[in-house]
């Protein structure tokens, strides 16, 4: 069956893509356009198009499996001029999301309707690239630079009602019945002598010169999102040359800026990132057709910071959550600090006031641990320590229903022990979100040894019903994310009593595009965090600074001082007591470069890396780089530890480690499965 059938209604040609899941616009698509709009021109009594997509959605962008590949025509850009230099107008139907290449083709027609719900954008610039079918060009003439450039620089599309509102769309129709009001479009534009070209718009592009300080202001504004990146200047340029160029040769300054961003390190990273996502999604050994379990009430244990946060995830996709605590104190602080949250968001327009009270609709506060025994998935968040948990795992074995899941959101714990001290230990496994956790996309899921293959597809299911990209780990101390933490944390610490300063340690990675460094992370988290007062004997660093209560963040002073904003600056307190570890270790003293911090933190990250896959604890490289793209902040633009490792070669890796090991007087402890790629000449992905 072909992908793009077309049908007569009257004198409308009706011209439909049928290519699951989103439509694409693959090369059989392109091909089917473009046919469809020669029968057009060729069939005298057709007096107008109407172009509309089966499924759930518009064509929601190019088929990105292609890129890369040699090119087949009929090319996207070839296609949207032919829909352009129709004589007869067309009109494009949209439902779902017409995003990139869908949302070109769009605006390669003559007029535009959609659904209220449906969604349009230009996301390139999140896979490294920009527009490169005319969106650049043709978006700033039809909606002007101040309502395009934001679209193709952040990538996020906008609804319905507001690309009406500005021009993007003609009109809005009902849900049901989108071809027939496509049909009934054309019918009322059939008669007009003359149909709108979005290239050859000048009516909105004059309004905003290229040389105004707009552009200035508007980057100031995305300071913190371009940092890095390539492709968002990239638009900006682009958009540029739509104000100052005629169409076409603005057409050709967009294809080569497109050109150049496709070749380049940024783009494959980002797509390998776009499909990382999606492979982590799959797990090998599981069959297809393993039935889910279904969770129609959610259980937590703790509301405090994780116990809330967990809660805000599942409220606010729907689901009934009842939520335990100790103490009433204990329990009104959670539930007063889960609604502020949310009231916060509304204020940010994120939520509406009744979806807001909705939500807390749903949150049943208790302090009787029996009022988990109908939960079908119960979760807990008490504190760190195996004794404790182990016991609420008793507790809640003898409580909850049968056949209910019971999972911990343990960061570092063994899961298999908490598993062994219940009668259902295939029920069992680990959800460890990260904090924030009603604002953190990542969710390690936490194979034990005997969770069953219908509990773990349900949770895998269950997370992207809660928003989260899942990730799947086995059994091991920190899992994958803080796993690979750990060397990086002792390496840091080494340096310090080698002559390295806590800021400069921070700046080499911030530079590398990292959110905060190694010491900026533990002033964040709490300097105290494992500390114990009553036996703390000023044996480290971190002793001596919580024992003068620098404690962090939280204390206005940890390995920075902290202004009243808790912008941080260098201490000559920490400085002072640095020195004075250093020259007790006899270690000689030196300056480091950024450059050789930077391995001395990361290498070793790569190599815990290959590890955790040398071991099974990861299914696959690109879901440690999920992990840590999502998870921790690492640069999108790199494409993960592990990716950035292939690009800048395992074998200097692997020299790095060795290296850095004999000037420590260390022995290199290097995984086997790394030293294997790097001698072969291979890659992780």
């Amino acid at each position: 069956m072909s992908v793009i059938t077309t049908r007569k209604d009257g004198e409308v040609l009706v011209v439909t893509s049928n290519n699951p899941p989103v439509n694409a616009l693959g090369q059989a698509v392109r091909a089917g356009l473009a046919d469809a709009m020669a029968e057009a021109a060729a069939d005298n009594d057709i007096k107008a198009v109407v172009i509309c997509c089966e499924g759930r959605t518009f064509f929601a962008g190019a088929d990105i499996t292609e890129f890369g590949k040699p090119p087949v025509g009929p090319s996207l850009p070839e296609v949207i001029d032919t829909i352009e230099a129709s004589e007869k107008p067309v009109i494009a139907a949209i439902h779902g999301t017409a995003l990139g290449g869908g949302l070109e083709v769009a605006l390669g027609c003559h007029y535009r309707i959609a659904v209220a719900s449906a969604k349009l954008g230009l996301p390139e610039v999140k896979l490294g690239i920009l527009p490169g079918a005319g969106g650049t060009q043709r978006l700033p003439r039809v909606v002007g630079v101040a309502e395009a450039l934001p679209m193709i620089v952040t990538g996020n599309p906008v609804p319905a009602a507001k690309a009406e509102k500005i021009g993007l769309v003609d009109k809005l129709v009902a849900e049901d019945g989108l071809e027939a009001s496509g049909i009934a479009h054309a019918r009322e534009v059939i008669g007009k002598s003359d149909h709108p070209v979005s290239s050859r718009r000048t009516d909105k592009i004059g309004e905003t010169p290229s040389d105004s300080e707009f552009f200035d202001e508007f980057r100031k504004t995305q300071m913190r999102r371009l940092k890095g990146f390539e492709a968002p200047e990239a638009c900006i340029e682009a958009v540029k040359a739509a104000i100052d160029l005629p169409f076409e040769e603005g057409v050709k300054k967009e294809r080569e800026l497109f050109g150049k961003l496709i070749a380049g390190t940024q783009s494959k990273a980002l797509r390998h990132v776009f499909f990382a996502e999606r492979a982590a999604a799959k797990i090998d050994d599981i069959p297809k057709d393993t039935p889910l379990i279904p969770i129609k009430k959610v259980g937590i244990l703790g509301a405090g910071t994780m116990g809330g946060g967990i809660a805000m995830n599942f409220l606010t996709a729907g689901y009934p959550v009842t939520i335990l605590e100790r103490e009433q104190e204990a329990l009104d602080r959670g539930v007063s600090i889960i609604r502020k949250n949310y009231e916060r968001s509304a204020a940010k327009g994120r939520f509406t006031a009744d979806q807001v009270e909705r939500a807390m609709g749903l949150l049943t506060p208790t302090l009787e641990m029996e009022d988990l025994a109908d939960c079908d998935l119960v979760i807990e968040a008490v504190f760190e320590n195996m004794d404790v948990k182990k016991d609420v795992f008793r507790k809640l074995d003898s409580i909850v229903k049968e056949g209910a899941i019971l999972a911990s959101n343990t960061s570092y714990l063994n899961v298999d022990e908490m598993a062994a001290e219940t009668k259902r230990p295939g029920s069992v496994l680990g959800l460890h979100f990260f904090s924030p956790a009603n604002v953190m996309r990542l969710l390690e899921i936490v194979r034990a040894a005997k969770t069953e293959p219908s509990v773990l597809k349900t949770a895998m299911d269950l997370s992207k019903k809660i928003g989260k990209v899942a990730v799947v780990s086995g059994v091991c101390f920190g899992f994958i994310g803080n796993r690979m933490l750990s060397p990086r944390q002792r390496a840091a610490q080494a340096m310090l009593l080698q002559g390295a300063k806590p800021w400069d340690v921070d700046k080499a990675l911030t530079d590398f595009g990292m959110p905060m460094g190694p010491f900026q992370m533990s002033d964040l988290a709490g300097l105290d965090l494992g500390w114990d007062k009553a036996n703390s004997k000023g044996e480290t660093i971190r002793d001596v600074l919580c024992e003068r209560d620098r404690r962090g963040q939280k204390t206005g002073k940890g390995f920075y001082d902290y202004d009243e904003n808790r912008r941080p600056s260098p201490s000559k307190e920490v400085e002072a007591i640095i020195d004075e570890f250093a020259a007790k270790s006899g270690l000689e003293q030196r300056v480091f470069s950024q450059e050789e911090i930077r391995e001395r933190l990361l290498f070793p990250m790569i190599n815990e890396g290959a590890k955790i896959l040398e071991e099974g604890m990861a299914q696959r490289a690109s879901d440690i780089d999920t992990v840590w793209i999502n998870g921790y902040g690492w640069p999108a633009f790199t494409g993960g530890p592990m990716f950035w490792a292939d690009t800048i070669g395992l074998d200097k890796v692997v020299a790095g480690l060795k290296a850095h090991a004999e000037s420590a007087g260390a022995e290199p402890d290097i995984s086997k499965l790394l030293e294997e790629k790097a001698a072969k000449g291979e890659t992780f992905n």
